[in-house]
């Protein structure tokens, strides 16, 4: 009897594994198949793809070739901020105060301090200074200060391209952040003739609007551009060119934004212009300074807004924000080393997690936190070994991380990819893309059921990323397929 039931135990045991061999082979066969077509005469491709639920391979082809991940990187940095900051670390902009509050005067100074909140809103300086005005200062008779020295001074990443500037995609860093350090700009036609109208969100003496544009009859094309003035290093916004007259709700939803130069001043200028909104006075001699100074000791906490990483995780995946991966890395070298904070300090964090996975660091190069750098190297198979560690070593956190990626057809940058495929609301995995580079890494589930990791790299092909988009969706519904 017990042989006839170990007998049946190998014979199914024996018959699941061939199925599972077949079901390898036809994966192999059809990623092999798509990458022998000519695109691949001339592109680069890294793959490594893993089966968690059987702790098998299932597919790999230059993994351990270098290659720049794009914002892949940004899985290297909201791991490595899982593990090192946790998901409760918090983000903290606080308002200290020196001297005395009486009879509505403030006899100090007021000093806004920084904590690296890459989320950090208008609305959210709103509630600020209500709370403010709700401790019963209505004028104050020092200076405000901006405080900002838990970071350095460094206000872009290394290797950054300075052609990048001024789009949203290369945000100036600092320690206080506000509205993704960039204006939205709303152009309105007005009537034939005349100017059309310019508005920027938030409304702000921050920034100078020159506007050179004309109203042109209904019908007409629209010409207009919108920049600002980068080549100068100025926060000057210039809008040129034609509007067609009658159009302003259409462009009210194709509102042009654009990132902003010393965002601490910017955000220190928002704030002085909403303690005025307010009604809450400054002293003559000191009103439109704006100061940098480290806050003393001796000062008093009157409010903080605080903003955990389990919160920020979301935006910095889903969206591919690149703000949100810069200042987690900051955040990462402030809690492990102090201030200031440096990029060079944040990367020795993510080199700790990689050693974690049992690579070597000295193997790559990483200098930023978003993947924004054309420095950085590394693998597929580096991405992988970090997706596999998190799942298996590190599960409470592995399901942040895999809730935090863009799912396939569904949102964030993925939302209009893999439509009506077996990938579609299955894939979960975080974008990359650069000129000339495109990847995707994260996890899908297989037609039986099991959970996979993958990490796909392409790079060095010429014109738009479209195409090598296409061929990482096929391979993704390849995998969710067999």
């Amino acid at each position: 009897m017990a042989i006839k039931y170990y007998l049946k135990i190998i014979f199914i045991l024996f018959f699941t594994t061939q199925i599972y061999s077949q079901t390898v082979s036809s994966v192999q066969q059809k990623i092999d198949a798509l990458l022998s077509e000519d695109f691949f005469q001339s592109t680069l491709i890294g793959i490594d793809v893993y089966n968690l639920t059987s702790k098998e391979m299932v597919y790999h082809k230059n993994e351990k070739i270098l290659l720049h991940p794009a914002s892949n990187m940004k899985i290297l940095t909201s791991t490595a901020g899982l593990l090192f900051l946790g998901p409760k670390y918090e983000f903290k902009t606080s308002v200290y105060y020196t001297g005395e509050i009486i009879n509505e005067t403030l006899y100090g100074d007021l000093y806004v301090i920084g904590g690296l909140d890459p989320d950090f809103s208008s609305d959210n300086l709103d509630s600020m200074i209500i709370q403010i005005k709700l401790a019963g200062i209505k004028e104050v008779s020092g200076n405000i200060y901006g405080d900002v020295s838990v970071k350095d001074s460094i206000f872009w990443g290394n290797g950054w391209m300075w052609d990048d500037d001024p789009s949203t995609d290369a945000p100036y860093l600092s320690a206080l952040n506000i509205n993704d350090n960039a204006v939205a700009i709303i152009v309105k036609g007005t009537t034939t003739g005349n100017k059309s109208e310019i508005i920027s969100l938030p409304k702000t003496d921050y920034i100078q609007i020159i506007n050179e544009t004309i109203t042109v009859p209904h019908g007409e094309e629209n010409t207009f551009n919108v920049d600002r003035d980068w080549l100068h290093r100025k926060n000057s916004i210039i809008a040129k060119g034609k509007v067609e007259e009658g159009t302003g709700k259409d462009f009210i939803e194709k509102k042009t934004r654009l990132n902003i130069l010393e965002p601490e001043k910017y955000f220190m200028t928002l704030f002085e212009e909403g303690l005025n909104k307010e009604g809450i006075r400054f002293n003559p001699s000191n009103a439109g300074e704006i100061k940098f100074e480290v806050a003393p000791q001796i000062a008093k906490q009157l409010f903080t807004f605080s903003r955990s990483f389990d919160s920020i995780i979301v935006n910095l995946n889903k969206t591919s924000d690149n703000l949100s991966a810069e200042m987690t890395l900051y955040a990462l070298a402030a809690k492990n080393f102090g201030k200031p904070a440096t990029a060079i300090n944040g990367v020795k964090m993510i080199d700790s997690l990689i050693s974690l996975t049992g690579l070597d660091p000295d193997d790559y190069r990483l200098v930023d936190g978003s993947g924004v750098s054309h420095y950085n190297l590394i693998t597929a198979e580096l991405l992988l070994q970090i997706l596999k560690y998190i799942y298996y070593s590190k599960p409470e956190l592995y399901d942040i991380l895999y809730n935090s990626f863009p799912i396939g057809g569904v949102d964030g940058t993925l939302s209009n990819r893999m439509k009506d495929t077996k990938a579609e609301n299955n894939v979960h995995a975080k974008t990359g893309t650069l000129s000339g580079i495109s990847s995707l890494s994260g996890y899908l589930k297989a037609a039986n059921g099991d959970l996979l990791a993958f990490s796909i790299l392409v790079q060095n092909y010429v014109r738009g990323s479209s195409k090598a988009r296409n061929y990482i969706d096929e391979i993704c519904k390849i995998l969710a397929e067999d």
